[in-house]
C-alpha cells in the first residue's frame, strides 16, 4: 500500500479527477495549500501598491492506494495536471503502513478498496 500525495495547480484539479475517474480512482482528499518552488512566486501591483507573492495557492491530493494502482494514479495526475510550464506541482509517494476503516474494522488492502 502506499500513499500519494500530489500537489497541483487549482484549476487542474477537473482534469485530474477526470484522468483518475477514466483509471478507476476515485477516493481522493483534496485540500488547500500555499507554497512556491522553482517559481519562487510572483510580483504585482495591487491598489498603487507593489506587492510580493511568495505563497502561491495549490491543491494537495492524498490518495492511498494499493501497490498495483500507483502507477496507474501517477500517469493520471500527470496528464491531468501537466501543462509544460514551471509551477505544474510535484507528487510524492510514500509507503503506508496499514489503513482501517472504521465503519466495519477492516484492515490493510482491503480496506482502500
Amino acid at each position: 500500500m502506499k500513499l500519494i500525495i500530489a500537489y497541483i495547480q487549482p484549476d487542474r484539479l477537473n482534469p485530474v479527477k477526470q484522468a483518475l475517474y477514466a483509471r478507476k480512482i476515485y477516493k481522493l482528499s483534496i485540500t488547500n495549500a500555499l507554497g512556491c518552488g522553482q517559481q519562487q512566486g510572483f510580483v504585482q501591483m495591487w491598489r498603487g501598491a507593489i506587492e510580493e507573492v511568495q505563497l502561491l495557492k495549490k491543491l494537495r491530493l492524498a490518495i492511498a492506494v494499493n501497490d498495483e494502482f500507483v502507477e496507474t494514479t501517477i500517469d493520471g495526475i500527470c496528464e491531468g495536471a501537466q501543462t509544460g510550464h514551471i509551477g505544474d506541482g510535484k507528487i510524492f509517494v510514500l509507503p503506508l503502513e496499514d489503513c482501517i476503516r472504521i465503519r466495519t474494522g477492516e484492515r490493510g488492502s482491503k480496506a482502500i478498496g
